[in-house]
């Protein structure tokens, strides 16, 4: 007896387990499940297989070619599956559609069950990539290649290794590539815009790996995006669905493009020398084109030709502006009622004071918010330790600050300390536009003292004053690497009447006033 009917038999005459057909009959509980669930899609009685003679039931369950039965009535036609599996990839398409078209003109076909298994059998011959359903439009799966281009820069010889981003549309197959010198957020979005451009449109979501510049932690199902690339992505209207960690399965589309693009692209341009990152694009596009109108012979058509038949029609149209890259960061109200970002300052309303912040900056603005509302907004600057200040942030006449700290204060405080921190405070307050703006500054540098003592402020605070060292993190660094005591081992002696007379000094005799 074939070993299919002693499965069936013992399973739905004995009613015995999968594990106990596999120890009676040798057949493998996975080769069992899958004749169990054959037979389950067959519109058949278990007394009509088993009258089937061991050939008839082999070509049931394991079909090679036609067989016209006269027991059974149903008949075969030829299907171009590969017609099918680009039908399905259309949004809305359905294998029952698909099969109630073909039994129109073929209504003694095969049963829907067995057109179910002939199709899942046609998808197991095919490459990873395309097993899985893309729906037109719907998925753009991104990564970069592990190949790198070398640039030589011809001033000075040196070579820089530029990175490859590569992008596929899942129905179609339709490939982006773009080379950009690194792999920071910054490149990593801008190599988006440009492939959202390139294909004249944007998927339904982005399918990335989980690289830095995408996604801040993956675990457990709970996915935190980098907040740069999110707004990006709700800019543009589009949904990101990193692919699982350990999961290669997830984003074999691109894997496999990757590596066709490193025979196809890369290794051609091997022998060629790159002077800038432009010159690399424009040879890359090149082939590019060459690439994507190469005929995918599983499907007889190119990639560009699948594009224009799946993807296209169903990609969302650009937003009328192009995305402006943005960065993100938390910050403090100082009590000068300013924010600090890469050494500027910008004002908020003074009732904000000791507010935690979000700022997000461009290239061409700062914008800062509390809850979700935007309570500044400034032009960036771009001149070091320059300020930002709105007049309609200020209070009048800065009697808040007035009540805590001032100058007069401040100066007293460093006094206590020496003459050359005296004169490093003066120096810091008259660097700003607004003296209150340095207070801050200042007294981070003097609280220093409790932790390294009034003779080590005094000796770091020379050498800064002398060396117009102003930043706070500068003069902190001093202090944990001793680094200021070179400048002792290079000068044996001081001269202190410069300071003396200098005319940021007021003299101590300033600081016995009362008035404090």
């Amino acid at each position: 007896m074939s070993k299919i009917k002693e499965v069936l038999r013992l399973k739905y005459l004995n009613l015995l387990s999968n594990r106990q057909i596999q120890t009676i009959s040798g057949v493998s509980r996975n080769s069992v499940a899958n004749y169990v669930n054959s037979f389950n899609e067959m519109n058949l009685s278990l007394e009509k297989i088993l009258e089937l003679n061991d050939e008839e039931i082999e070509q049931f369950f394991h079909p090679k070619k036609p067989l016209i039965s006269n027991s059974l009535t149903t008949t075969t036609v030829e299907i171009d599956w590969n017609n099918i599996h680009q039908e399905l990839c259309k949004k809305g398409m359905t294998r029952k559609l698909l099969y109630e078209e073909i039994i129109i003109s073929n209504p003694k076909i095969y049963s829907y069950s067995q057109f179910n298994r002939y199709y899942n059998k046609f998808v197991k011959t095919i490459n990873p990539s395309m097993k899985q359903i893309h729906y037109g439009g719907d998925k753009l799966f991104i990564d970069y290649s592990g190949l790198t281009m070398p640039i030589v820069n011809q001033g000075t010889g040196e070579v820089l290794k530029a990175q490859i981003f590569v992008t596929v549309l899942g129905a179609s197959g339709y490939t982006y590539v773009h080379a950009s010198m690194s792999q920071s957020t910054k490149d990593f979005i801008n190599s988006h815009v440009n492939a959202f451009h390139f294909y004249g449109g944007v998927p339904n979501i982005l399918v990335p790996d989980n690289l830095k510049a995408a996604v801040i932690s993956n675990k457990k199902g709970i996915v935190k995006l980098n907040d740069a690339y999110a707004d990006m992505a709700r800019h543009y209207g589009i949904a990101i669905e990193p692919a699982r960690p350990y999961k290669p399965q997830d984003k074999s589309k691109v894997e496999l493009g990757v590596k066709a693009i490193q025979r196809w692209i890369l290794m051609r341009l091997r022998h060629h020398t790159f002077f800038s990152v432009d010159q690399l694009n424009e040879e890359i596009n090149k082939l590019l084109d060459l690439y994507n109108e190469k005929k995918v012979r599983r499907f007889n058509k190119s990639r560009t030709e699948l594009f224009e038949l799946l993807d296209k029609p169903y990609l969302h149209p650009l937003r009328a502006n192009r995305y402006i890259y943005k960065e993100f960061k938390k910050a403090t109200v100082g009590i000068d009622y300013h924010i600090e970002l890469l050494g500027n300052g910008y004002s908020v309303p003074y009732v904000y004071l000791g507010k935690k912040v979000d700022v997000t900056y461009s290239s061409t603005s700062v914008v800062i918010s509390l809850d979700g509302n935007v309570i500044a907004h400034h032009k960036r600057l771009f001149q070091p330790y320059t300020d930002s200040t709105m007049k309609e942030h200020m209070p009048a006449q800065h009697q808040y600050q007035y009540e805590k700290w001032n100058s007069r204060r401040i100066l007293h405080w460093a006094n206590s300390l020496g003459v050359f921190t005296t004169a490093l405070m003066q120096k810091i307050m008259d660097s700003k536009g607004h003296e209150v703006r340095a207070y801050k500054s200042c007294i981070a540098i003097l609280s220093f003292s409790k932790t390294y003592g009034k003779e080590e402020i005094e000796m770091v605070s020379k050498v800064a004053f002398e060396s117009n060292i102003l930043k706070v993190s500068s003069i902190e660094s001093m202090l944990k690497t001793k680094s200021y005591l070179y400048y002792y081992t290079q000068q044996k002696s001081v001269n202190n009447s410069y300071l003396n007379d200098h005319e940021n000094i007021r003299g101590g005799s300033y600081y016995t006033k009362s008035d404090i």
